[in-house]
């Protein structure tokens, strides 16, 4: 598939044994340069039983894997603690010490972290060099890697400080998710819903009558999954790369799941997040009449048979939640901002595509989110 942006366009491979073939990949969309990878303490060993011709990452008769030769393995703690300003300052030292220069390009291996802080360093090194993304979670494949967005987390909150900076490629191969925990794996099919739910009735439909395959994993409809989900961010990404128009729909359920993150002390997994974002942010919808009544339930009925939490297990103090909202990236003259939807498919286009609800309707769908709620 191909994602256009402003300066151009970059291919994404999604194919189970894509891995395997990273070596030629990187070569013709490198430029010739040096490549340095960075990756994190979990991923990293992976890759090591992978490049020794074992392990479960491997496709059944595909012979050796053809990888780089790297010239720099930089390695990152694993986890959100590690997306932050002095990881970014750590990895940009690195490169400086070692005299990486313009002919260098950077091989983000790994979930979002690592593609978002390599992003990020890509951005900013020398002004900007190359990158390529190979995603090994599922949130990563089918949402993170594409797009262009980079950046780190502050205090403040989530991406707010970074930079659009495409990859020239992103290698996604199913098969790499064998290894992915079981947490992390059902958190990213919170996007594969939000894509769904923004844009394609048909596919969320397709994703609750395929629950059952998804959830055990089953290879071709991982693939297919991964495919439509790419499809649909690249659409909307190709019309407007900055996010001064429809982009805003990708962030449908993210001013609440942010927030939430943030007020959980990441606790929560961005994805398991996400699915309680959405939900809130579809009750806000039916709040405001904007949204279907009975949308909420439906979204929370697919996200819960794809094992994703529609309420909080634990209650958060409602007034951090709003604190954390305050500093969202699509608020305007001090209003707190959503991109919500009509229908399953159909989002509410406001002003671009946002609207700014009262905080009385806010905190209204937050409760809706308490265990044992009835709202």
């Amino acid at each position: 598939m191909t994602v256009r942006h402003g300066l151009g366009s970059y291919p994404v491979y999604v194919e189970p044994g894509a891995l395997g073939r990273l070596g030629p990949l990187a070569g013709a969309h490198a430029g010739g340069r040096q490549l340095a990878l960075v990756t994190d303490s979990t991923v990293g060993p992976l890759l090591g039983t992978y490049r020794g011709g074992t392990g479960p990452w491997h496709a059944s008769g595909s012979g050796r894997a053809e990888l780089p030769a790297f010239v720099a393995e930089l390695v990152v703690p694993a986890g959100e603690a590690s997306k932050n300003r002095a990881q970014w300052s750590a990895l940009s030292d690195q490169l400086l010490d070692r005299g990486f220069g313009r002919d260098t390009a950077l091989v983000a291996l790994g979930g979002g972290v690592v593609g978002d802080l390599t992003g990020f360093v890509a951005a900013t090194y020398l002004r900007g060099i190359p990158h390529l993304q190979v995603p090994t979670t599922l949130l990563a494949m089918l949402d993170a890697s594409v797009g262009g967005k980079t950046g780190v987390d502050t205090p403040h909150g989530k991406n707010l400080i970074g930079a659009f900076h495409p990859p020239v490629a992103v290698v996604a191969d199913p098969l790499v998710l064998r290894t992915l925990p079981e947490r992390e794996y059902r958190a990213g099919l919170a996007e594969a819903v939000k894509h769904g739910l923004i844009a394609d009735a048909s596919y969320f439909t397709w994703l609750g009558a395929s629950a059952e395959a998804i959830t055990r994993r089953d290879e071709t409809t991982l693939a297919t999954l991964v495919r439509r989900s790419v499809e649909i961010k690249a659409a909307v990404v190709g019309e407007d790369e900055r996010e001064n128009g429809r982009r805003a729909i990708l962030n449908a359920g993210h001013t609440v799941a942010h927030a939430v993150e943030h007020a959980s002390g990441y606790a929560l997994a961005h994805g398991e997040a996400v699915a309680l974002g959405l939900v809130a942010e579809c009750r806000l919808a039916e709040t405001m009449g904007i949204g279907r009544p009975g949308l909420a339930a439906e979204v929370g009925e697919l996200l819960g048979r794809l094992g994703l939490p529609v309420r909080l297990e634990r209650p958060l103090p409602q007034d951090r939640v709003l604190a954390a909202m305050a500093a969202d990236k699509k608020n305007r003259a001090a209003r707190v901002r959503f991109a919500l939807a009509r229908d399953v498919g159909i989002m509410f286009p406001g002003e671009h595509w946002t609207v700014a609800a009262e905080e009385q309707s806010i905190a209204s769908a937050l409760r809706g989110l308490a265990a044992g709620s009835s709202e």
